[in-house]
């Protein structure tokens, strides 16, 4: 058995402030994704709309208009929102940001032909310019958002370089000069880990 507020020898309130650490800099970077998603869809959307409106076909139309703003958003998430981590590689990255970004774009599309040619099919309504809108830009951008988030940041910006500012870090202390004997630490022992029965 493991003793109370400890999780197997590790005491919880040591976990407590990493987890803490942790879950800020989710939420920043989750943050400042969804800001340059959110410039990166006003691009897409209205050269979405000014192609629809100049008769190019709703798919082609995607298209440009998804490779338009997959370049701001590469720009953004590089510079901004995962500044901080390892950019030693800038064309493997632009080339895995550009490949995870086009199955992405494949979600977009696959919503989007569902919904004008399979739905559109039975019931013409799918096929309006409003239905094209809703089954591209919102369902499929957002689907397409969750794994472009994940997939972002599991393969194409590497591990953090530049220590998180939310980490805290102990002040070191000095080492003793030579002939002295190091100063005996005041803190208590860390508990042991009680096997378990």
């Amino acid at each position: 058995m493991t003793g109370a507020g400890t999780l197997g020898s590790v005491p919880v309130a040591d976990i407590l402030p990493a987890l803490r650490a942790r879950f800020g800099a989710l939420v920043r970077e989750l943050s400042k994704f969804g800001t340059v998603g959110a410039v990166a869809f006003t691009i897409d959307l209205v050269i979405f709309n000014v192609l629809l409106q100049s008769g190019l076909e709703s798919l082609l139309a995607k298209t440009i208009s998804t490779v338009v703003a997959t370049t701001v958003a590469f720009a953004g998430n590089r510079f901004w929102t995962w500044r901080h981590r390892d950019h030693r590689n800038m064309a493997r990255q632009y080339t895995m940001f550009f490949l995870l970004n086009g199955i992405g774009l494949g979600i977009g599309l696959a919503c989007l032909a569902i919904s004008h040619y399979g739905l559109g099919s039975i019931w013409p309504e799918f096929q309006s310019p409003l239905a094209d809108n809703i089954s591209g830009q919102l369902v499929g951008t957002a689907v397409g958002a969750l794994f472009r988030f994940w997939s972002y940041r599991r393969f194409v910006f590497g591990d953090p370089i530049v220590p998180d500012p939310a980490a805290p870090t102990g002040p070191e202390t000095p080492a003793p000069p030579s002939g002295t004997a190091a100063p005996q630490s005041t803190e208590p022992p860390a508990p042991r880990a009680v096997p378990r029965m």
